[in-house]
């Protein structure tokens, strides 16, 4: 289980960008956070791995607190947090399987790293995750020579293979076509059934955190202003959110509302 409580996040002397902020993420429960540009989603998921240092407040993850760890401690709790990026994050010189098995460098010696000599239990896992998600025949290609959703998907694997208690996905659509789009958020939806894994997603498409998670968080301005089920997500809770600023129509439904549609996506 996931426990933020009170989470802040402030830059030197300004505004926080985080304020007060508590949230719990448990099971295989796929939650997605929205909101507007500067509303600290992405902060918030930087906060979680530690990307962030937060300025107070508590992030525990399975028992253990995050927010003080240091040093080895910190590298073994990052371990159990997957992270999936925007921008894929690849080493493109390397091949897939180059890629993938970088997922387990928290867990082998110096000499495996350098090296790239990694157990076989671990070359055997990798393998079997790239089946499950129709990459194992690009396991010997260089990540440069793959589409946007072959990158992404090595992203998830490569996540996965940390063997995570959680896994975050910071905007994991925003580089990818309407239609990969929505294979990514299935697939992610899914593994977290399968593998019992709660995955949280900062995502700006509404259309899409309606359909493929089972809660929605809505930040605005760092403060947590909806939380519930993507059914209760009404107009009135994404002018809370949003405060009546319409968003770009590719960004949350992936095409252009029909007539007279809200332009978040909801009819």
């Amino acid at each position: 289980m996931l426990e933020i409580t009170q989470l802040v996040k402030r830059y030197g002397q300004n505004e926080a960008v985080l304020k007060g902020l508590d949230l719990k993420v448990e099971g295989n429960s796929v939650v997605s956070i929205v909101g507007a540009s500067g509303a600290g989603k992405s902060t918030l998921l930087r906060c979680i791995n530690r990307l962030e240092e937060p300025t107070s407040g508590s992030i525990t993850l399975n028992g253990t607190e995050l927010v003080h760890l240091k040093g080895t401690a910190l590298r073994q709790a990052r371990r159990k947090i997957g992270m999936v990026f925007q921008g894929f994050n690849l080493l493109d010189r390397l091949t897939v399987m180059e890629n993938v098995l970088a997922g387990r460098l928290g867990y082998v010696n110096l000499y495996q790293a350098i090296t790239r000599r990694y157990p076989q239990a671990d070359i055997e896992r990798a393998f079997s995750l790239m089946e499950r998600v129709g990459i194992a025949h690009y396991a010997n290609k260089r990540a440069d020579q793959l589409s946007g959703g072959e990158r992404q998907r090595v992203g998830v694997v490569r996540a996965l293979m940390q063997e995570p208690d959680v896994l975050l996905a910071d905007e994991p659509t925003a580089s990818l076509d309407p239609r990969t789009s929505e294979q990514i958020m299935m697939l992610l939806q899914s593994l977290a059934s399968e593998l019992s894994l709660p995955v949280l997603i900062n995502i700006h498409n509404v259309a899409q955190a309606k359909t493929y998670t089972e809660r929605i968080v809505g930040l605005r301005h760092g403060t947590l202003i909806f939380d519930g089920a993507p059914a209760d997500f009404n107009h009135d809770a994404l002018d809370a959110i949003y405060g009546g600023i319409e968003t770009p129509d590719e960004s949350v439904t992936g095409q252009p509302p029909a007539a007279g549609e809200h332009a978040h996506g909801l009819a």
